[in-house]
């Protein structure tokens, strides 16, 4: 392997991985700075203790913690059983099938504008080696990346965390203050300010507009937090 082409296999990967952290990260973290805020500002509303606020919230977030890491742990084994699943497939569609997957070949090349000519001699070339010649299938004509197989665990321990640390946010208010409603002023702050940094970092990595992004992600967190409360407010 040339060093190009080492460089640019570790790029890729690199990319790849960095981009899976950053999508867990923003899942764990959105959810765990509004449904947790949410929580506490309906009861603020409903209970007269603090005690009451915090022993719900560290439950809600442990248990939430724990769906939404089965949930990145789940989607991450599903995406492997997924490509294990079309790697047999097209395994079996290249020793079974050979001209049929050689035409496949040569129409992915007819949609780069290859000539026939050169269609014929690029399909010979690869098919001279059945394993290029299946990851070219996987990645060309089903669009699939071998996912890395740590992913699932990666994944959940990610989200979990990012989890963990949106939801402790909006609850540490309640740690210092005496009353609901006091813990519920210092939370919607802290919170909004949260929430709108987060949003608007989410908005870089993503090429979003900055400013716009960290309004709807605040914006969202609110409005949760405000039917929370009102309906705790009406049922109360």
């Amino acid at each position: 392997m040339s060093k190009q082409d080492h460089f640019m296999g570790h790029h890729q990967e690199e990319h790849l991985k960095s981009s899976d952290f950053i999508t867990d990260v923003v899942i764990g973290m959105s959810d765990g700075l509004t449904v947790p805020f949410a929580l506490a500002a309906g009861l603020s509303s409903a209970v007269s203790n603090n005690s009451i606020i915090i022993t719900a919230g560290i439950a809600e977030i442990v248990a939430g913690c724990i769906a939404m890491g089965l949930g990145g742990y789940l989607a991450g084994k599903t995406e492997q059983e997924h490509y294990q699943s079309e790697l047999k497939r097209e395994y079996n569609e290249v020793e079974h099938i050979p001209e049929k997957e050689m035409q496949e070949v040569k129409d992915i090349f007819a949609g780069y504008g290859i000539s026939e000519q050169g269609q014929d001699v690029l399909a010979k070339e690869l098919s001279q080696d059945k394993t290029k010649w299946v990851e070219f299938m996987m990645k060309f004509e089903l669009g699939l990346e071998e996912p890395n197989p740590n992913r699932a665990r990666n994944s959940a321990l990610t989200i979990g965390i990012a989890y963990f640390i949106g939801g402790l946010l909006p609850l540490s208010a309640y740690f210092f203050t005496k009353t609901p409603e006091n813990g519920l002023i210092v939370s919607a702050i802290f919170t909004t300010l949260c929430l709108f940094i987060f949003g608007y970092f989410k908005s870089k990595v993503t090429a979003q507009p900055p400013i716009m992004g960290a309004l709807k992600v605040t914006m969202i967190g609110l409005i949760a937090a405000a039917a929370a409360f009102g309906i705790a407010k009406l049922v109360g």
